[in-house]
Parts: C-alpha cells; sequence; structure tokens
C-alpha cells in the first residue's frame, strides 16, 4: 500500500540545482588574458582548477562565494599559467576560406583548396595528387564550415571502421551494437554495457595503425570488459605492436586533440 506522506515529500523535497556555466576573462602573471570557464555545480564538494586541450575550468560549489572563488583564481595563478602553457600545441591549422593551408587526415598532411559552390562541403581532389577540396558559398559562415570538416572526418572514420570490422568479428561473441565517433577530452574510445562503442573523432587524423589499434582495444571489450590479463593477451593476439601504437598516442595525443577542437569543436 502506498505511503500516504509520500506526497506531501515530494511537496517539501528540495528543488534540484542544474550546473550554471559563464566564461570569464583571466590576467595571467605575464600580462596576457586567457578565457576560464567557471562551472557552479551542486555536487561540487570543494573548490577546483583544472586544465585540458578545451581550456581552463574553475568548478565552484553552491555554497562558495564568487569572491572566494576569485581569491582561488588569484591565488593559482601561477600554476594556471604553467598548466595553460603545457597545454599550448603549436602549428594547429586554422580554416579560413581562401587561405592556404594544409589538414591532418590518416596521420598525413593535406593542402586544402577552396573553390565557390553553392554548398559547404570538404572532400578529396579527383585529380590523384591527395589534396582536399573545401567548396563553400561567399557568405560560409564559421560554423559552416566547422561542420563541413566534422562531416568529412566521420565519413572517413566510418569509412576506415567499415574496412577493418569484418577481420574481427568473426571471432568476438558478438558485433558493437552500433559505432559512433565523439569529441572525447581524455579517453580515445569507451564500449557501453549494451555494446554501443564510441571512438574520438581525433583518430581519423592519427596514423591508421594507431586508430585500428584503438578499435582492437574497444572490441576486445566486448570479449572481456576489464582490464585484466586475459583482456590484453586477446588485444595481443589481434595486434601484436599495441605498445608502439599507445606509445604513439603519448607522444602525439595532445597535439591530435588540440588539432580537432581547433577545427571542429564548436559545431
Amino acid at each position: 500500500m502506498p505511503s500516504p506522506l509520500r506526497p506531501l515529500a515530494r511537496l517539501f523535497a528540495p528543488t534540484p540545482r542544474t550546473v550554471e556555466r559563464e566564461t570569464l576573462d583571466i590576467e595571467l602573471p605575464d600580462g596576457r588574458t586567457v578565457p576560464l570557464q567557471r562551472v557552479r555545480d551542486p555536487r561540487a564538494r570543494r573548490m577546483k582548477l583544472s586544465v585540458d586541450e578545451r581550456g581552463a575550468r574553475l568548478t565552484v560549489p553552491l555554497r562558495a562565494s564568487l569572491a572566494a572563488a576569485d581569491r582561488f583564481v588569484t591565488q593559482h595563478r601561477d600554476w594556471l599559467a604553467a598548466q595553460l602553457e603545457r597545454f599550448t600545441v603549436d602549428g594547429v591549422p586554422t580554416l579560413e576560406p581562401g587561405t592556404p593551408v594544409q589538414l591532418p587526415l590518416r596521420g598525413a598532411l593535406h593542402d586544402v583548396r577552396w573553390q565557390a559552390g553553392r554548398y559547404t562541403r570538404l572532400d578529396h581532389a579527383n585529380d590523384g595528387t591527395g589534396a582536399l577540396v573545401f567548396t563553400h558559398p561567399a557568405r560560409a559562415g564559421d560554423t559552416a564550415v566547422r561542420r563541413a570538416v566534422r562531416d568529412f572526418l566521420e565519413a572517413q572514420g566510418r569509412a576506415d571502421v567499415g574496412r577493418w570490422m569484418p577481420r574481427y568479428l568473426p571471432a568476438l561473441p558478438r558485433a558493437p551494437r552500433r559505432v559512433t565517433f565523439k569529441i572525447m577530452s581524455s579517453q580515445w574510445g569507451s564500449l557501453a554495457p549494451d555494446g554501443s562503442m564510441a571512438l574520438d573523432l581525433s583518430l581519423v587524423l592519427a596514423r591508421p595503425s594507431a586508430f585500428e589499434y584503438v578499435l582492437v582495444h574497444e572490441l576486445c571489450h566486448l570479449i572481456h570488459a576489464d582490464h585484466s590479463r586475459s583482456f590484453w593477451r586477446e588485444v595481443e593476439a589481434r595486434c601484436p605492436r599495441w605498445r608502439e601504437e599507445r606509445d604513439y598516442f603519448h607522444a602525439e595525443g595532445r597535439r591530435l586533440k588540440a588539432t580537432l577542437r581547433a577545427l571542429c569543436g564548436k559545431v
């Protein structure tokens, strides 16, 4: 029998609060001004300053005042400057219609040719040079350009997975339920309990052997959900040089993720 007090409990239950975000400009000790995302999170228990390839972020509990948050950032400005320097990547391409640029794809750089057209689209040139052709209308905005890059990279990633996957499926207990591409902050891939696989879109920029290793890694989680010795034996049986690919990501991973965010991260 339902409790007669249940409707009363719902009436007086605290209203859940949502996460609030705002972007501020912070001056570093060297005089530079950088954006800082300040996040008020109901789940936070303490203030936390973090930096990754997306930039600087300050997490603030609801009970903390904004004045206290400002003091916290001021006290940690030197640390913040050092971390931002560590995550700065030189040579990240900028896409501006008509401006010569090279885009990374499968571990190599490709020249981009700009041409006028009705729709914004990125594709391979048909002349065998390896160049890419960026078609765009005269008024193509930044959002349309970024969307075209993302659509192109997703298509290339699906083509790679479609080419590699049949090689591994016969020895697996089941196929992935679906495969999607996302912009991930730290991971390269994940496998959900229902068998859905997510892959970082920046893998399309990496050398193909490294991309294929991540695919193998996630496929092997269909056999072992953990990272036990048995799991790594399955990985090694399918990708004997997986350690070299892991070292590649340690060396190039930050650049790959920063490049992807520069090209299409705001879409």
